[in-house]
């Protein structure tokens, strides 16, 4: 278990519906649908309103940082295609890069399979000639 101090570290992923679930809507909602939903939470979830609860003000803060992604069209575009990884991806290397992030990860993950998938073969052939039936 973590530290009472400690802030819980945070799943990256690449599928971009977690936000969207925070705000108890279906991927894809409109700005309407998040500005209605974010009103209903904030409400529900502010801190002066629930004093004695310290989960709502952990909360709250979910409720906002779900809206200012959602909300500002750049981010939320990276977040619907990349997830919380593109997310963290554009804060560190910006936004243009997302793209060229993953494209280059993909391919590198396609080069070391290809690359363990020869390493076997070699081996394989490598002991058939050396230990012949």
């Amino acid at each position: 278990m973590a530290e009472p101090n400690q802030r819980p570290q945070r799943k990256m992923s690449t599928a971009g519906d977690g936000l969207y679930k925070v705000l108890g809507l279906e991927k894809g909602a409109s700005q309407e649908e998040i500005k209605k939903a974010y009103r209903k939470l904030a409400l529900r979830h502010h801190p002066d309103k629930n004093p004695d609860n310290p989960e709502a003000a952990e909360k709250f803060k979910e409720i906002n940082n779900a809206n200012s992604i959602l909300n500002d069209e750049t981010k939320r575009k990276v977040y619907d295609e990349y997830g919380s990884m593109g997310l963290y991806v554009a804060e560190q290397f910006g936004d243009e890069s997302v793209k060229y992030y993953f494209l280059m990860h993909k391919c590198w993950f396609k080069a070391r399979s290809l690359l363990r998938s020869y390493t076997h073969l070699h081996t394989y052939a490598l002991c058939r000639h050396l230990y012949p039936k």
